[in-house]
């Protein structure tokens, strides 16, 4: 999965902190982009030069990304953590079931408008 991010430093920040907090380890780096990896999967953040407009995740194209990441227990912790690492709590009416009744997760949201989904086991 690649994300063009119209600043790497914050991107880095908040997907850094995230992504090592659920068990991913930098995988490489370059001048424009960092990427971390989790098994045979790697999530790439780059700051593109070819980026036409911000990104918008209610436009055509990637929504969220869901990761698994770990317990209920762990959610909560993450969650209660996000706020002073750039992301922000979405549908807090309904945290930890925004997305049903049996289903537990945290979705968060960071300053670009990427929104990342953690979900329990």
């Amino acid at each position: 999965m690649e994300l063009w991010v119209p600043d790497l430093a914050r991107a880095e920040a908040t997907f850094g902190w995230i992504l090592t907090q659920l068990g991913w380890t930098e995988h490489q780096r370059w001048d424009a982009g960092v990427s971390w990896k989790l098994g045979g999967t790697y999530v790439v953040v780059e700051q593109s030069p070819a980026m036409t407009g911000p990104y918008d995740r209610m436009r055509a194209g990637l929504n969220h990304l869901a990761l698994h990441a770990g317990t209920r227990e762990d959610v909560d912790r993450l969650t209660r953590e996000s706020e002073a690492n750039g992301w922000r709590l979405m549908f807090a009416d309904r945290h930890p079931h925004a997305g049903g009744p049996d289903h537990y997760a945290a979705f968060l949201e960071n300053s670009d408008g990427f929104e990342i989904e953690l979900v329990a086991a």
